[in-house]
């Protein structure tokens, strides 16, 4: 006899979809400095951006991760920060800023074009033009720390104000952290389509 299996109650998917958007901008640190400055073409290899602040195989965990010791070494995920220009302004304007620029929140990729940028679910694929590959791993959750640094390069007189605010305001509007799943040259100005898993809320 047949079996027919059906989908626990209550569990609803989402079906995947595509979209495309455009590489806004590049941005890449030095290997010892958060912040990072604009470039026009970026080499990416499996280990991220050489010699970028956040580049490698691996990383030492940090307050993200509580279920280790700190500083544990660890499989390097969060290789690129990815960022929108549509969020960073809505950022800006909820934080009275005239500007919020990518370089200040130490962000590697700006990609314009993309509703909810932030919002784009772990696993989804990234297909740039000039054949790189980028694969999300999850929300960058906003820090104090890159609210110091929108204070010191905004000039504000209450940093410490500032430095507050940016971690309430930017939540789920921070952008992103990827690995490179397929290396080359990204150059700024090229198309990026998105590939979108299907979804679902675990909720059993």
């Amino acid at each position: 006899m047949a079996i027919s299996l059906q989908p626990h109650a209550g569990m609803r998917t989402v079906p995947g979809r595509k979209l495309a958007g455009r590489l806004d901008g590049l941005y890449v640190a030095e290997a010892d400095h958060f912040v990072t400055r604009a470039a026009d073409r970026l080499d990416l290899t499996f280990d991220g951006i050489a010699g970028d602040h956040h580049s490698g195989p691996t990383r030492r965990s940090s307050s993200r991760e509580p279920w280790y010791p700190r500083n544990t070494v660890i499989r390097n995920e969060r290789q690129l920060s990815i960022v929108s220009p549509e969020e960073m302004t809505q950022v800006a304007m909820a934080m009275e800023l005239p500007e919020l620029k990518p370089e200040w929140i130490g962000a590697n990729l700006s990609i314009a074009g993309v509703p909810a940028l932030s919002m784009l679910p772990a696993g989804s694929l990234l297909f740039f033009e000039g054949g790189v590959t980028v694969k999300v791993d999850a929300q960058n959750a906003p820090c104090r720390i890159a609210g110091r640094s929108i204070a010191e390069h905004a000039g504000v007189a209450d940093k410490d104000a500032v430095s507050l605010l940016f971690p309430k305001v930017a939540k789920r509007q921070r952008g992103l952290v990827a690995w490179v799943e397929k290396p080359g040259r990204l150059t700024k100005g090229e198309g990026v389509s998105l590939k979108i898993p299907e979804q679902w809320i675990y909720d059993v």
